[in-house]
């Protein structure tokens, strides 16, 4: 499929003049920049875990309860760095927009209703875990809210986790709270609290709008200052209050 080719009409000046005070130019005396946006080669661990050492360590004893209790914790994703969520985004756009025709803005609205713009996802910092019970047959996506709700594989799984991922420091992160805005519910998506706490924090020091303005991937020339900020506040901080 051909790449369409857009034009930017969008200047740096004019994406800084929407940015909030708290997305100053920042870089946190332990996380880089690169650091918090999927750039810089970090150190991961466990074959297939790829989690930062302190979350490695959590989840595996989170794996060892689970196990004692009847369920067998997979990792579907982990850690992905910014060029492979580049990837993601860029062959979603492709689909939505080449095989269905969908013009650039909708296609975009579409993706990020799971897929986090390159640059802006928490499986950028090594915290972040999408997960699934491995005993039951399961067929086609396992990442979907069904499969995790009442007569769905993973419905047992759920509640064991309800009742115990926090103990490990693994919360949820995007709800089923009604009110809650961004991203859809995804009840496989946890977080690891003790780590991924302080890195929203630095990240919310960043100027993620002048960020994205100097990235080339596939759609990033829609991408308004309106769009960028909603964005920012919608999709990465209108999250389970409990890891702000």
């Amino acid at each position: 499929m051909k790449r369409r080719t857009f034009i930017k009409t969008t200047s740096v000046s004019s994406l800084a003049c929407a940015i909030p005070p708290v997305f100053s130019n920042f870089n946190d005396p332990d996380y880089s920049t690169d650091e918090l946006i999927g750039k810089a080669v970090i150190d991961l661990f466990g074959e297939g875990i790829n989690l930062r050492k302190e979350a490695y360590e959590s989840f595996v004893a989170m794996k060892k309860a689970a196990y004692s209790d009847g369920f067998d914790i997979k990792m579907v994703s982990s850690y992905r760095d910014f060029y492979h969520q580049a990837s993601i985004w860029e062959r979603k756009f492709l689909r939505f927009t080449e095989d269905e025709g969908m013009e650039p803005l909708p296609a975009i609205d579409k993706i990020i209703e799971y897929s986090t713009i390159p640059g802006t996802s928490r499986h950028h910092w090594g915290t972040d875990i999408d997960i699934i019970d491995g005993n039951p047959k399961v067929s086609g996506d396992v990442l979907v809210p069904e499969k995790f709700e009442k007569g769905g594989p993973f419905e047992n799984f759920k509640l064991w986790l309800d009742e115990n991922s926090e103990k490990f420091g693994f919360y949820l992160v995007y709800t089923n709270e009604p009110k809650r805005r961004g991203f859809k519910y995804e009840p496989w998506h946890y977080s690891y609290a003790p780590l991924s706490i302080p890195m929203l924090t630095a990240y919310r020091r960043l100027n993620v709008l002048r960020l994205l303005q100097k990235e080339d991937f596939l759609g990033s020339e829609h991408f308004t200052t309106g769009f960028v900020k909603t964005y920012v506040q919608d999709n990465i901080l209108d999250i389970n209050p409990a890891l702000l």
